[in-house]
């Protein structure tokens, strides 16, 4: 059976088991709305009055925000793409791989600590009609699926891939063969470099095959790692923008510029560490670091302009809020957990030095312990 039929009759087996609660969902949608136990005001109207609340000051912190988180992601995610220019931060040496432990950590921290509490905050306000959302776990069960859909994205696009390289991969050996020359240098991105020249003369072919497929299969999986991490960043980027532009809460807005100056900053240098990986050419690099530094500027921007019928405490926002958090934390959590550390820590390189693998160990609970401290004030 192809993969794409495989979707087809997932989706088609999930649908059933899913449509209860929705069908739930949307008939107590227009069940009367309790007031927040924080009692500041209705649901779905904004919360007004206080020393906190100041629309003129809460828009200049705004502006402020919009620059400095612009400029402290786009040195984020930089930063990895010139390492190349210095030798101790180059791929595969063992400052580069610390470094990338730390911006893993960063990523694992936010998952859990800030997104996924998000959710379940969201969904179990009691501004939400109390069936379906507070009798059933939608945050953790949305996170799963996330999480699964993820391994089959991650999954299919390697299989997919490597399909593909397989037979241009014999292609090369047997035009090289007949030719009689040496093949070129086959990239083995994280493992160092394989030179073909250096090769025995009594290799075999199918140890140049395997070679060529080894590399090409690594490289596509860096790239689809990339490009997964990076709309699970993006989606919640701009959610975490959306709510700092729609709030005219000073005391709120006032330490998120902050938290998330240090989170765009490190995320980046993670999310960076992995476009290099992937080998992709300046455009598609551009790309890249162009959607991750202006997606949290132009949420912020977003919320601006629907400050006067935005309101993060109505029904509708909270569920939508609530359920891409939940997609975006498992998400998260899935890529920091498999595709970086877990892939960076089972590796070669990690495996032959028990320094290495403490020093990079030491650097993950650093980068996790500083985002879960950054909770405190966002």
């Amino acid at each position: 059976m192809s993969w794409r039929a495989s979707t087809v009759l997932l989706v088609v087996c999930l649908l059933p088991a899913a449509s209860p609660f929705v069908a739930a969902a949307i008939a107590q949608t227009e069940e009367p709305q309790a007031p927040p136990a924080d009692g500041h005001g209705a649901c779905g109207g904004p919360a007004v009055g206080g020393k906190c609340h100041s629309v003129a000051n809460a828009l200049r912190l705004k502006l402020i925000a919009i620059v400095s988180i612009l400029l402290a992601s786009v040195i984020g995610v930089c930063l990895p793409l010139f390492s190349r220019s210095v030798p101790a931060l180059r791929p595969g040496s063992d400052a580069f791989v610390v470094v990338k432990a730390f911006a893993s950590g960063v990523i694992l921290g936010t998952g859990y600590v800030h997104v996924l509490p998000d959710s379940f905050n969201d969904l179990s306000s009691p501004c939400l009609p109390r069936r379906p959302w507070a009798e059933f776990p939608f945050t953790g069960f949305v996170a799963m699926l996330a999480a699964l859909f993820t391994l089959m994205v991650d999954s299919t696009m390697l299989s997919f891939h490597s399909r593909g390289a397989k037979g241009k991969g014999r292609a090369a050996v047997a035009r090289h063969g007949h030719d009689g020359g040496c093949p070129p240098q086959v990239h083995c991105h994280g493992h160092g470099h394989l030179e073909m020249s250096d090769a025995r003369p009594e290799a075999t072919a199918d140890k140049v095959e395997e070679d060529v497929e080894a590399g090409k299969v690594q490289l596509h999986r860096n790239r689809v790692i990339a490009q997964v991490l990076e709309m699970g960043i993006v989606v919640h980027s701009v959610v975490i923008g959306l709510g700092m532009g729609a709030s005219q809460n000073v005391c709120t807005i006032r330490p998120l510029v902050a938290a998330l100056c240090f989170h765009q900053l490190f995320e980046g240098m993670g999310l960076g560490g992995c476009i290099l990986q992937a080998e992709y050419g300046a455009r598609m690099k551009s790309g890249l670091v162009f959607f991750f530094a202006t997606t949290t500027p132009f949420g912020i921007a977003l919320g601006l302009a629907l400050t006067k019928v935005y309101s993060d405490t109505s029904p509708t926002a909270l569920i939508v809020v609530g359920l891409l958090n939940a997609a975006s934390a498992g998400l998260l959590h899935y890529m920091a957990l498999v595709d970086l550390l877990g892939a960076d820590f089972m590796g070669p390189k990690l495996q032959s030095s028990v320094r290495l693998q403490l020093v990079s160990f030491l650097a993950v609970l650093l980068g996790a312990g500083g985002m879960s401290v950054m909770a405190v004030w966002a």
